[in-house]
């Protein structure tokens, strides 16, 4: 599997990598599909502090202690919760990012975390303490990087302007370019982006027509139309949102979730058939290009 560097970093990651948040909770199951993942050539794994209140974290880190060395790894902080009870609060504050932090290289059984990425953000936070922090962390080792997972313009704009971020996890599909207005100047500030959401609930699978649906500013009928010209014309879908994705400089990865082996076998064989695929000219002639409306 083909990597790409993470931003301004020396952090090489796989252009599929794996979104932890969809495994099962019963450690025998998940291990298998992480295992299968790493024989994939996947090496970059993302999980967060929020997922089952810590439980991702810690199933994640058991199963990936005996690799540490050879994989890269990203987590998020932010997200304020109490272990049992229902919800979280927002909380971007130097001490609790710092003593977050130690609860999920405890959780994850390692001593760094290679992408640490706050998980959101809004146009309240101190920023300024944020990104010190992150640097005070990685002054000490504790993180190799730091970066974002945000949709909103007025947060991540100034955060990849004021620090050394090197990435931000954003929402971007074939159906959902609202991203793309963002990528030059992710990319002047020396950001990738990794996305999540590619497949569009399923939208862009074999399985799209049981997934039929309004989504984003597509009418059931417009994607109907529109899905099975492109079926029509490239035959995967799956394997198209993928090669859609990656076709962008800006972007370094496209993180896909599996709650099963056979979903995360379904995402590698589309990854590995793109180079099957006809030329893409012509696809954004066919797809819509909305905008962020709010958090401008």
């Amino acid at each position: 599997m083909k990597k790409r560097t993470l931003g301004k970093s020396e952090i090489e990651i796989s252009e599929l990598s794996f979104g932890c948040m969809s495994l099962p909770l019963n450690i025998n199951e998940a291990k298998s599909i992480v295992d299968t993942a790493i024989d994939a050539g996947i090496n970059y794994f993302d999980t967060a502090d929020l997922y089952n209140q810590g439980d991702n974290e810690r199933i994640v880190g058991e199963i990936l202690k005996q690799h540490r060395q050879q994989l890269i790894l990203a987590t998020k902080v932010g997200n304020r919760f109490e272990k049992g009870q229902e919800g979280w609060s927002w909380d971007a504050s130097a001490s609790y990012i710092k003593n977050a932090l130690k609860d999920s290289l405890q959780r994850l059984q390692t001593d760094y975390i290679d992408v640490y990425q706050l998980h959101g953000g809004t146009i309240d936070d101190n920023l300024d303490e944020v990104i010190a922090t992150f640097e005070e962390l990685k002054k000490e080792g504790l993180i190799r990087a730091y970066g974002i997972s945000s949709i909103r313009p007025n947060v991540f704009l100034p955060f990849t302007e004021k620090g050394q971020a090197v990435s931000n996890m954003m929402q971007y599909s074939m159906l959902d370019r609202r991203a793309e207005e963002w990528f030059p100047a992710l990319s002047a500030n020396g950001v990738s982006v990794v996305t999540r959401g590619s497949i569009a609930k399923g939208l862009l699978t074999k399985e799209w027509r049981t997934r039929l649906q309004n989504y984003m500013s597509y009418s059931q009928q417009e994607l109907e139309t529109l899905l099975s010209s492109l079926e029509e014309q490239y035959g995967s879908l799956h394997s198209l949102a993928i090669a859609f994705n990656l076709q962008h400089q800006a972007i370094a990865s496209t993180v896909i979730g599996a709650s099963s082996k056979q979903q995360l076998l379904e995402n590698i064989a589309a990854y590995d058939a793109i180079k099957n695929l006809p030329a893409l000219d012509t696809v954004e002639e066919l797809l819509k290009k909305d905008l962020y409306t709010e958090h401008r």
